[in-house]
């Protein structure tokens, strides 16, 4: 094979931070390909396919989609910006050709990019930087270009990848330029408040310089069809009729269905299987090929238990693939069978049975992910890469119809070099209006954490600090608080670190319902002197739930299903007079901060509630954990 004869296939990853326009950008690319119908209607967002995505505005999970361009199958992967979903990002890098860094004109690098960026750097691929949301009002492009490249430089770029090509872009019109001022007398039509969106560019603008400029620096993948298969799974998928999928890139040969292969796994260990079915990506649809040849993205079907890092082969050429590091977990916590009062009444699988099958199911794509048993048979403890990570998992088990009670996140403790205790760190970007950054710091400080920066620019200061993971948990609700959610606070990974000693969690008690009932206003009016509630009135409520915050630091034990007594002097409906306090609602993410050791979170597809672990207080006093701590 000549290194000249290139096929036309090109793979891109589209890296960026949380909320930057990866998404968007993606559909432009879509918009702008004839992927759709011109009378087919685009959904926004169309690669975050899944409910949660879609609500919070993030990709959780990387997703394939393919465009035409001049001749050329662009395939691209839209990966997941958060840094608990970085075992995803890393294996996707190593199946792309390079990478589009898009990064908000306003708001700069920040960590996430930093961690995904470094990932392609240290595979070798040189980025194309574009500089998107350049019509902000607040864009500072220069400033943002000289950033990333300090980023570059910090992160030990070669002189080849320091020299990358920069474009400019408003994704949400699908407009790519090489000069900003290209985009001056571009008018961008709002309804309203709203902008109109043009995914499929604007007043002769489009994205054509951005896929000029992917053909020039890739050129398309070496043409080596005719040497012998060579295919390393990349990522996995399930499909309720056809089972499980693995998903990676052809690096050598060309692959049939229903051949016969080889499979080497990660320690080098080979054995035979057939292969099903294979699928390539056409638009947005995984679409069944009778062949796929190097270069392209592959998905194959038939083989039950194929893992990540698994090398497919020619049968007389078996070959071991470097293998791919998957990320440890840092947090984990015990999911367990809902035992309260209320078990059973909302959700549709229950047992230990059920859970157990499910998460063992989430095992099979969700590699991040890691499940142990525990003394108890109706616990398992599952450990992730952090909080969101965990909580997504949650949060889908809800909908799903699972009901369950999960105890509070625990950082995972290892042992250095050295033998001493070892525990995960996380860098903090914090950008807050100056008159909060007092308060933040001294925050911040409390809980272990070590300033690396400090900047104040135009009334805002942004400090970056390294904290440990456990020191952050409870922090979001009391930042927000604080800054009267006027800030902003965006975390990731760092690295193990010695044991930092001991952080003090919750301040205050907790106000636990003395018996089963139905909370009065009457009662909650009593309470609310005395306590932050977190519930309303007619809420139905069982002995050991928490009802509210203690304004001291004990627990605290009432009855907030109490009625006022009727009498010939006052009637009992003049309820209806008393001004409660708004309650406070939780998110589950908020939730599982709240809880303290002694406490669960019981989550069924209707309710999230708070509860003791001991629900009578004659079992928390016996246990030492009495009504006051």
């Amino acid at each position: 094979m000549s290194i000249n004869n290139r096929k036309k296939i090109i793979n891109i990853a589209v890296i960026a931070h949380v909320d930057a326009g990866k998404s968007t950008l993606v559909d432009a690319f879509l918009a702008q390909s004839g992927v759709f119908r011109e009378n087919e209607e685009m959904a926004d967002r169309v690669m975050d396919s899944n409910d949660l995505e879609k609500e919070r505005g993030i990709t959780i999970y990387s997703k394939n989609c393919s465009v035409l361009h001049d001749g050329y199958k662009i395939n691209i992967v839209d990966t997941p910006g958060h840094a608990d979903f970085s075992s995803e990002v890393e294996r996707i890098i190593k199946t792309v050709d390079t990478v589009i860094l898009l990064v908000d004109s306003s708001e700069g690098p920040m960590p996430q990019t930093r961690f995904v960026l470094q990932k392609s750097l240290e595979e070798g691929l040189l980025p194309i930087l574009l500089i998107n949301k350049i019509d902000k009002k607040d864009a500072r492009i220069e400033e943002v270009v000289d950033e990333v490249y300090e980023l570059f430089m910090d992160l030990e770029a070669t002189d080849e990848q320091l020299d990358f090509k920069i474009l400019y872009g408003i994704a949400r019109q699908g407009i790519v330029v090489r000069d900003p001022a290209e985009v001056a007398g571009v008018n961008i039509e709002t309804a309203g408040k709203k902008i109109n969106k043009r995914p499929s560019g604007q007043d002769g603008l489009s994205l054509l310089p951005l896929f000029d400029t992917i053909i020039e620096q890739v050129k398309g993948y070496p043409d080596y069809s005719d040497e012998p298969l060579r295919f390393q799974i990349s990522s996995l998928a399930y499909d309720d009729y056809i089972g499980r999928l693995g998903i990676g890139r052809i690096d050598r040969g060309t692959i049939h269905p229903a051949e016969t292969i080889v499979i080497v796994d990660h320690e080098g260990k080979s054995r035979s299987d057939k292969i099903n079915q294979c699928f390539s990506y056409q638009g947005l649809k995984r679409v069944e090929a009778a062949e796929i040849s190097c270069g392209d993205i592959c998905v194959v079907s038939g083989i039950k238990d194929i893992t990540i890092g698994d090398t497919i082969c020619h049968p007389d050429h078996p070959v071991q693939m470097s293998s791919i590091k998957i990320e440890e977990p840092t947090m984990s916590m015990n999911f367990m069978v809902n035992s309260s009062p209320f078990a059973g009444r909302e959700g549709k699988f229950v047992t230990s049975r059920h859970i157990k099958d499910r998460l063992e199911k989430e095992l099979e794509v969700n590699v991040g992910l890691l499940l142990e048993a525990t003394d108890s048979t109706d616990a398992f403890k599952v450990s992730g890469r952090g909080e969101l990570h965990l909580s997504v998992l949650i949060e889908q088990m809800r909908r799903e119809g699972y009901e369950l009670a999960v105890s509070k996140p625990e950082v995972i403790f290892k042992e250095n070099d050295q033998g001493k205790k070892s525990e995960p760190v996380e860098e903090v970007v914090i950008e807050v209006p100056d008159e909060y950054s007092g308060a933040i710091i001294s925050e911040l400080n409390i809980r272990k954490g070590m300033m690396a920066s400090m900047d104040a620019k135009n009334g805002r200061t942004r400090l970056v600090y390294t904290v440990p993971t456990r020191g952050l948990l409870g922090l979001r609700t009391v930042f927000m608080n604080m800054t009267h959610g006027e800030g902003t606070m965006v975390r990731r990974f760092f690295a193990y670190e010695k044991y930092k000693g001991e952080i003090s969690g919750r301040s205050n008690g907790a106000v636990i319902a003395q018996e089963e009932g139905i909370t009065t206003a009457y009662a909650l009016a009593n309470i609310a002197e005395r306590a932050e509630l977190f519930l309303a009135p007619g809420t139905h409520v069982y002995e050991g739930m928490i009802v509210g915050l203690n304004s001291r630091n004990e627990d605290m034990v009432v009855n907030p299903s109490k009625a006022k007594k009727v009498s010939n002097i006052r009637a009992a409906g003049s309820d209806e007079a008393i001004k409660l306090p708004p309650h406070r609602l939780f998110t589950l993410e908020e939730a599982l901060e709240f809880i303290n050791d002694d406490e669960l979170v019981e989550i069924t597809p209707q309710n999230i509630r708070l509860r003791k672990r001991l629900l009578t207080e004659r079992e928390r006093k016996k246990s030492g954990i009495s009504s006051h701590k």
